[in-house]
This record gives C-alpha cells, structure tokens and sequence, in this order.
C-alpha cells in the first residue's frame, strides 16, 4: 500500500499564520511591560491615625513607630516606609505521593468531609524583610490558593518585629552585624529552636525554611539546635519567630553594645557600627562647628573698618616731610 503523504506540515500560509500570531503576542506583552507601576501611596486611602500621618509625611521613618510603640494595622504603611522589602513563600506543605514521597509545596491542604462532599481548605505561610533588620511572618486560610496567598503577605506585613544583630562568636569578635549577639530560645508546641553566635563566614547553620527567615532578617551566620517535631514547619517557624522575638526582650549593658557590635533594626548610613568613642568625636566635631558659626556671625555684625589705600598715606606722609623740611 501506497503510504499516505501528510499535507499538514509548516506550509507558507501555516507560516504567515504563526508570524502573525507571534506578533500578536509580542505586542501584547510589550503593552504589558509598558504599564507604568502606580505608587502605592497614590491609590491609598488610609483609615488608621498612623497611616493617615505616614500618608501626610508626618512620619518617614519606620523607627519612628517602633520608638513610639505603635501597632501596624494596615499593610500599606510598611510599603511606603519600607518600599525594598522582599517576599518568600515558605514550604510548609506536602505534594501528595505514596509512602510520603511528595515533594514539599507552599500550600498546605486540609480536608472536611461532609454529606455534600469534601471541604477544601488551603494554608499558606509568608515571610517578608528587606534583609537590614526587619522580618515578619503571617499565615493566610482560604478556599482558594491564590487569596490564601495575598492574605498571608498581608498578615506578614502587620506582624514585622525588629531583629537584633550582633557578633557574639569568640571566634569572630569582629563587632559588625552579621550573626546573634548571644544565644536565644524559642518555643512553639514541642519544637525549641536555640540560635548561637557563630564566626564571619559560617553560613546558617540551621533548617532551610528558617534560613530563609533568618537570611531576611540580615542575619547571614548562626549556629543553631533543634528539638522535638521539627518536620511540622508551622511550629518551627513559630520557634524561630520567638527566638528572635526573645533575642529583643533581652536587657544589656551599654558596654555591651560597643564589644559585641549591637544593631536593632536597620544600620544607619554605612555598614560600620559607630563605637562610643567614634560618637563622642562626632558630638564634639558639631560642637565646634557650631562654636565657628558663632564666631563668624559675631564677625559679620561688626562694624566695617574703611581701608585706606596705602598710595595715599604714602603721599600725605610725604607732603608732611616737605612742610617740615620747609621750615
């Protein structure tokens, strides 16, 4: 038998097709990336006493709410004060597979059975920080997976703490900010996290959803130790959560700030923890700045002596001689 030929191969019309789609195509995501992005304080409308001020420019700083002690209540607030903050979904769920063999997924899917059918319910846990200083997590539960997602960034967003940094390896004494200035517990269910102080250049040593917690945080070097049912990574993350929460709560010396390179919340300007006597040279460089702004407004609000050009003192002087010659 004669085989058949196949007459549906890329041919010219089939071709002209395909271009025109592509172009179609390209030109759609072009549109696309030309949408400028719109800020978010243009499209906020803030309800709350603090956002309306973090709106009006009242407040630009978001030590400025953590000094004063006041609760984030909108997200927006920390999108506008924080606009680097970044965003990880952690994987706390279990893809389904025989013997357990599922790989692990952000969401966690729970079931309720009932004379309709099944209930499906989906968790999600997000963590977010700009990597100086600030972290938060929150958790989202919706029908859906996508609502359940934006819940729990949302819900990260209102809980952002402040994580305290230091160095506080003996082997390090480096005093920059790079690891835990000392050992901290948290507890959560029958999971106890203790974070140490480990040596520049160490890495995290610990659980790799609470590495993406700590790496947020700014926190880049840390011995840890676990114990009980660490494979339940909402409890874990909750421990990790308290011992940093603890690590704050924690009171020191004002000398302990210096030897062990404190820093709470984001650095000032550069990367180099000012030392006590660094701070007492800055104090005294704006006192004398200001001293010599004194001095020279004093200077300023004297009166103006006249000079004299010295041609014509030479000259007067001169004529004297001759009169007195003269004589």
């Amino acid at each position: 038998m004669a085989e058949k030929k196949d007459n549906k191969g890329p041919g010219p019309q089939n071709q002209r097709t395909n271009q025109r789609k592509n172009q179609r195509n390209n030109s759609r995501n072009d549109h696309r990336n030309k949408r400028e992005e719109v800020p978010v304080i243009d499209t906020w409308k803030p309800v709350t006493k603090l956002g309306k001020k973090v709106k009006d420019g009242e407040i630009t700083d978001i030590e400025n709410i953590f000094g004063l002690g006041e609760q984030i209540l909108e997200p927006e607030i920390v999108d506008v004060l924080l606009p680097n903050l970044e965003e990880e979904l952690l994987l706390i769920g279990q893809a389904k597979g025989k013997f357990g063999g599922g790989q692990r997924r952000i969401f966690r899917q729970t079931q309720k059975k009932t004379q309709e059918g099944n209930k499906i319910h989906f968790l999600t846990c997000a963590a977010v920080g700009n990597k100086n200083g600030y972290v938060g997590i929150g958790i989202g539960k919706s029908k859906e997976t996508v609502p359940a997602r934006d819940k729990s960034k949302r819900k990260a967003k209102l809980n952002l703490i402040r994580a305290r940094r230091g160095c506080g390896s003996w082997e390090c004494n480096c005093k920059e900010p790079h690891s835990v200035p000392f050992a901290a517990e948290g507890k959560c269910g029958s999971v106890k996290v203790i974070l140490m102080p480990a040596p520049k250049g160490k890495g995290l040593c610990v659980e790799k959803e609470c590495a993406k917690i700590l790496d947020l945080a700014g926190i880049k070097d840390v011995w840890s130790k676990t114990f009980g049912q660490t494979k339940v990574k909402l409890n874990m993350v909750a421990a990790l959560m308290d011992a940093l929460k603890n690590l704050s709560e924690m009171k020191i010396k004002a000398e302990d700030i210096d030897n062990l390179g404190i820093v709470e919340g984001k650095m000032k300007g550069t990367d180099v923890i000012p030392t006590s006597a660094e701070m007492a040279e800055e104090v005294e460089e704006k006192v004398e700045e200001k001293s010599e702004e004194k001095v020279e407004e004093k200077v300023e609000e004297a009166p103006v002596v006249e000079e004299i050009p010295t041609a014509e003192v030479e000259e007067k002087v001169e004529e004297k001689v001759e009169e007195k010659a003269e004589e």
